[in-house]
C-alpha cells in the first residue's frame, strides 16, 4: 500500500478548520497593515538559495531539494519564502513603485531534515516581505504585527524575543572576536560546531547541543559591537516596541539560521517550549536584494509554519470555528421521489442553502442516521405522499421533533437565509 512520503503529511478534512483559521486571521491583518499577496513558484533557480541564504548554511547544505531538469539547469524547490519574494521584486520592477512594497504569502517550503512534531520535510507557511524601507519603525511594524496575530489565534503563554546582529560594517569585527573566543573553547564543541567555527562562526550560538549552548551563554554579544547607526537602529527598536506596549527579551544567542540576516532577528517561542520549537521567526536584510543583482534595497519580513501554529492551537485549547456544513440533508421515500429529491437539493444549493442528497437505496432511518453520523441539523424528507400534496417534512435532528410544510413556502423562507 502506497504511504504518503517520510516528512509529509496529509492534512485531512477535519484538520482544515485549524488552517483556515489561521488563513482568515492572517489575511486580515496583513491587509490592516497595507499588504497584497503575492504567489511565487514552487521551485527557483538553484543560485538563487546559494546566493541568499548563504553556501555555509545548513540548509544550502544539508537540506535543499536540488536536481537537474530536463533542461539541464540546476531547481530547487522553495526551502524558504523571502528569497523568491525578493527575486519576484527584481523581475517586475517593483522598485519603480511607491515604496515600501509590502507583500504576505502562504506556500508549502521543503527541507530534507529529520521529521519530528510540527516540523516536516514539506510544510507550510505564512510569511511577509517589506521592501525599500530601512527605517526601524518598520522592523517594528512587523515585530508588531506577528505579535497581534498570535495574540488574534488565542495563542497563550509566548514569548518574544530579539537581538540585533549588526551589520556588514560591524558584523566582521564582531565575528572575528566570536571566532576567538570559541576557539580558546574548541575542544568543548560538537563536531558540526566544529566545522561552524572556520566557516560560519555566527551560527555557533544558534547550536541547540547542551554543550554549545552553555558557551553561547558566555560568548560576546553582537549588540556589544555595533556601530554607531546599528546602535541607533537597535535604540530606536526597542523604543518603538516599547510605545507599541509589545513585551519583548533579548536573547544575545538569537541569529536565525540564514545568512542574508542585519540587524534586527526576532523569534516567537512557547514560554514551555524553547527555540526548538519556534512557532514564527524572521528579521532584517538589507543586503539581499543586492546580493541578487539589484541595488541597495533595504528588506525586513518574517514566516511561520502552519503546522506548528496547529499544534499549538490544539495544545492550548483554542476553540476554533467548525468549517461550514451543510444544512439539510435531502432523504426520500421510495426509488419515485429520487428525482423530486435530487431537484430539491440543487435548489437549496442555488438559494445559497448547504445541502446533500442522501444515499437513496438507504432506508428512512438509514437516512437519518446518515444525518446525524453527518452533524446535519435538519432531514429534508420526501415521499409520494409530500410530493402529491406540494410538501416536505423538516426534521429537527436534535430535538427529534418535525413538521411539515408546503414545499414552495419552504424554498421561499430558506431563500431568505442564503449566502
Amino acid at each position: 500500500m502506497f504511504q504518503a512520503p517520510r516528512g509529509t503529511t496529509d492534512l485531512l478534512p477535519e484538520e482544515q478548520k485549524y488552517w483556515r483559521y489561521i488563513e482568515s486571521k492572517a489575511v486580515a491583518l496583513a491587509g490592516r497593515y497595507g499588504f497584497g499577496r503575492i504567489d511565487t513558484p514552487v521551485f527557483e533557480d538553484s543560485d538563487l538559495f546559494v546566493r541568499s541564504v548563504g553556501q555555509g548554511t545548513d540548509i544550502v547544505e544539508k537540506e535543499m531539494y536540488t536536481f537537474e531538469d530536463r533542461g539541464g539547469d540546476s531547481v530547487t524547490l522553495r526551502p524558504e519564502g523571502t528569497a523568491p519574494v525578493c527575486r519576484a521584486y527584481l523581475e517586475h520592477g517593483m522598485h519603480n513603485l511607491p515604496q515600501p512594497v509590502r507583500m504576505y504569502y502562504f506556500c508549502p517550503v521543503f527541507r530534507y531534515e529529520r521529521p519530528q512534531a510540527g516540523r516536516f520535510r514539506e510544510h507550510h507557511q505564512f510569511g511577509l516581505e517589506v521592501l525599500g524601507d530601512a527605517d526601524p519603525s518598520v522592523d517594528a511594524e512587523v515585530i508588531e504585527l506577528a505579535w497581534r496575530l498570535m495574540l488574534s489565534l488565542g495563542l497563550k503563554a509566548l514569548n518574544l524575543f530579539i537581538n540585533s546582529i549588526g551589520d556588514s560594517e560591524c558584523r566582521p569585527a564582531y565575528i572575528d572576536e566570536l571566532r576567538s573566543y570559541y576557539s580558546a573553547h574548541q575542544a568543548r564543541l560538537c563536531a558540526e560546531c566544529q566545522t561552524r567555527l572556520e566557516r560560519n562562526p555566527l551560527r555557533l550560538l544558534d547550536c541547540k547541543v547542551e554543550t554549545c549552548r552553555a558557551l553561547g551563554d558566555a560568548a560576546p554579544r553582537s549588540v556589544d559591537h555595533l556601530c554607531q547607526p546599528c546602535e541607533e537602529h537597535w535604540a530606536s527598536l526597542r523604543r518603538y516596541l516599547d510605545t507599541m506596549d509589545i513585551p519583548y527579551q533579548i536573547d544575545h544567542r538569537l541569529v536565525r539560521g540564514l545568512d542574508y540576516y542585519t540587524r534586527s532577528v526576532f523569534e516567537i517561542q512557547p514560554v514551555d517550549g524553547g527555540a526548538q520549537s519556534t512557532i514564527l521567526g524572521g528579521g532584517r536584510y538589507d543586503g539581499l536584494i543586492q546580493e541578487l543583482g539589484g541595488r541597495p534595497t533595504p528588506g525586513v519580513g518574517f514566516a511561520t509554519g502552519m503546522e506548528r501554529l496547529a499544534l499549538n492551537l490544539k495544545r492550548d485549547g483554542v476553540d476554533v470555528p467548525d468549517e461550514l456544513a451543510p444544512t439539510y440533508l435531502v432523504a426520500n421515500v421510495g426509488e419515485a421521489a429520487r428525482t423530486p429529491a435530487v431537484e430539491l437539493a440543487a435548489k437549496l444549493r442555488q438559494a445559497g442553502i448547504g445541502a446533500i442528497l442522501s444515499s437513496g437505496s438507504r432506508s428512512l432511518r438509514g437516512q437519518m442516521r446518515q444525518a446525524n453520523a453527518l452533524g446535519i441539523p435538519y432531514t429534508v424528507i420526501l415521499g409520494d405522499d409530500e410530493i402529491q400534496r406540494g410538501e416536505v417534512v423538516i426534521r429537527d435532528m436534535a430535538a427529534s421533533t418535525q413538521e411539515t410544510k408546503l414545499l414552495q413556502g419552504f424554498l421561499d423562507e430558506v431563500a431568505t437565509q442564503g449566502d
